[in-house]
């Protein structure tokens, strides 16, 4: 899996029960043909990543095939997680 571009939205508690902030990455992606989870539509991601203080982390994700706007019921592997993770963390605004 390889990540292509992304965008970032900070997102805004409006109860403010939730700790630490939370952005919104859409992560377009590319994987070859032989991965399970290729699509000719192609896909993104979207995540929600928190930041609290100095704990980082993904809170979840969803895999969405671009053309169909479908929400693929699928799971990263752990290693794609971490990717996903890390480039969230340097590309935070």
């Amino acid at each position: 899996m390889k990540i292509i571009s992304h965008t970032v939205e900070k997102l805004i508690d409006p109860t403010g029960i939730l700790l630490g902030e939370r952005y919104e990455f859409i992560l377009n992606i590319e994987v070859p043909e032989d991965d399970e989870l290729y699509s000719e539509h192609g896909l993104k991601i979207k995540a929600i990543f928190v930041v609290n203080q100095s704990d980082v982390r993904l809170a979840q994700y969803y895999i969405i095939e671009q053309v169909t706007e479908v929400i693929l019921d699928f799971e990263l592997e752990e290693d794609e997680e971490i990717l996903i993770k890390d480039y969230c963390s340097r590309h935070l605004q």
